[in-house]
């Protein structure tokens, strides 16, 4: 009986894990060579569940306007996730909340490098700053930091 209770629940477990694993998604990271913080946001996007596979370029020009990343958006590296874009420090918990939420947009961005977000920890004072979902035409706050603390989410 025991026996059969222990290998009903290691099945159950088992089973129950295996859509976890399948559901990784995997965010391709476009980043320069010799970027410590890029490196640091690469970590935060593995302890967070994602699959990270990342290319090291010298210029990231081409790459933002291909991706449609507006000027002003822009960061030190640049994220591809399921056909959304990610540039910069953007939270983890922001990109689940993209992909559950699957918004009409080119994707999300944490312009700058502000001192607290992902990659860019700090002992010191940490800066306030917006995730900022954005499109060919539009850009709005979709959350708002202080470090890693989200203050507000916007619908």
């Amino acid at each position: 009986m025991i026996k059969s209770l222990v290998r009903s629940t290691f099945v159950a477990l088992t089973i129950s894990a295996l859509p976890l694993a399948a559901m990784a998604q995997t965010v391709t990271v476009h980043k320069t060579p010799w970027c410590g913080c890029c490196a640091h946001w690469v970590d935060h996007l593995r302890e967070n569940g994602f699959e990270v596979e990342v290319h090291e370029t010298e210029n990231m020009t081409p790459i933002r306007e291909q991706l449609g990343v507006p000027q002003e958006l822009t960061s030190c590296h640049t994220g591809i996730v399921e056909g959304y874009v990610l540039e910069g420090h953007v939270p983890a918990h922001e990109v689940h909340r993209l992909l559950a939420e699957r918004p009409d947009a080119t994707g999300l961005s944490v312009p700058g490098m502000p001192m607290g977000s992902p990659g860019m920890e700090t002992s010191g004072m940490p800066d306030t700053y917006n995730v900022v979902l954005f499109s060919e035409t539009s850009a709005e706050t979709y959350a708002t930091y202080t470090g890693a603390t989200a203050i507000h989410q916007h619908d």
